[in-house]
């Protein structure tokens, strides 16, 4: 029943009762008799309880409605409003509903766009510092040496010093390039990619152990740069703001990944020891984060640990992230074509342009 039929007919029933009164046997007299005064607020009670049933019922679906509003976030999608109430509310639900399908659509191809433009624009300038930064440093590195060797002894130390801030300016631009562009992993694969991952971030105040399982599903192209990714934010954040002095960098196979005991599964885990999450605003590295875990299908979730500090934990779905191109890519050179297995699906919420 549509909602202004139930008010239409909760207000033609009162009025009718009150018609039927007035017509009755019931009289009001003057003055007022204490009885009389008795039935007239009896009725309105009634009525006036009876209104507020009927308006509560027929309006609690929007305010479950407006709830579902209120806490909907893109960056957790599936969540919806359920569907009830009169004809006209159910409507506007399913609208609604609609409508977040269509946004969450599409917020995963724009997001898509986005990062593969940004991978794109990483590659391109990881390929300027290492061609033309760190080219030009070496030059300047190995006329240092030539000069060294015939200024006179009492500037050979300046010219030392020289060599040494240049030498120092080349490591650093080649760690900005590795970062910028993993070449490590479209070379050598995932497993080498996160072993020289913890080992960059293994410095004298942190100490990155890896736990690599070598019988993973053959993953994509894609899911591949999203673990790389994943981990190196987890770690990076680890790093700069968590205090920790341990920390953890988990890859295995999962089974039941799908909430069901068959279909295999990936999950990437980064732990830390420092002082947990909070209840802090997620920042932009975590957004990040969740981006690029919707893109395959992936869930994401950051909390607390079992005992301190922070987990990072990246599950990955046999339906969306593996590859069922037969041989696993993990742990030898990838070249060519990329191979996906994926089901089909938006391309532009799956790939990354920008990597071929």
């Amino acid at each position: 029943m549509s909602l202004f039929r139930r008010i239409f007919l909760l207000n033609a029933a009162g009025l009718t009762v009150a018609t039927a009164l007035l017509l009755g046997p019931v009289t009001v007299s003057t003055p007022i008799l204490p009885g009389e005064v008795l039935v007239v607020v009896a009725g309105l009670a009634v009525l006036l309880v009876v209104n507020a049933l009927v308006l509560g019922i027929g309006l609690a679906p929007l305010q479950r409605l407006g709830r579902a509003m209120a806490t909907a976030d893109l960056l957790h999608p599936g969540a919806r409003a359920p569907v009830t109430g009169p004809a006209e509310v159910a409507g506007l639900i399913t609208t609604y509903n609609t409508m977040l399908d269509r946004l969450e659509t599409e917020r995963a191809t724009s997001s898509a766009r986005a990062l593969s433009a940004q991978e794109g624009e990483r590659r391109r300038i990881s390929q300027e510092l290492h061609d033309e930064v760190g080219q030009t440093l070496t030059a300047v590195l190995l006329q240092l040496k030539r000069v060294a060797d015939q200024v006179p002894g009492e500037l050979r130390e300046e010219v030392r010093q020289a060599q040494e801030a240049t030498r120092g300016s080349l490591d650093e631009i080649r760690r900005i390039a590795r970062r910028l562009r993993p070449g490590v992993l479209e070379e050598l694969g995932l497993h080498s990619a996160l072993r020289s991952l913890a080992a960059e971030f293994t410095t004298h105040g942190l100490s990155v152990r890896h736990d690599l399982d070598g019988d993973l599903p053959p993953l994509t192209e894609e899911t591949e740069l999203v673990v790389y990714r994943v981990a190196q934010e987890g770690l990076t954040n680890t790093a700069r703001h968590a205090g920790a002095d341990r920390a953890e960098l988990r890859l295995r196979r999962v089974v039941g990944v799908d909430g069901g005991d068959d279909g295999d599964g990936v999950e990437l885990l980064v732990r830390d020891n420092g002082k947990g999450p909070g209840r802090r605003r997620e920042g932009a590295g975590i957004s990040g984060m969740r981006e690029r875990a919707l893109l395959i299908g992936a869930a994401l979730s950051v909390g607390a640990g079992p005992e301190a500090g922070t987990d990072v934990r990246l599950r990955i779905s046999t339906k969306t992230g593996v590859s069922t191109a037969g041989a696993s890519k993990t742990g030898a050179s990838k070249t060519g074509a990329s191979k996906t297995g994926v089901p089909p699906q938006p391309r532009a919420a799956t790939a990354f342009e920008g990597d071929r």
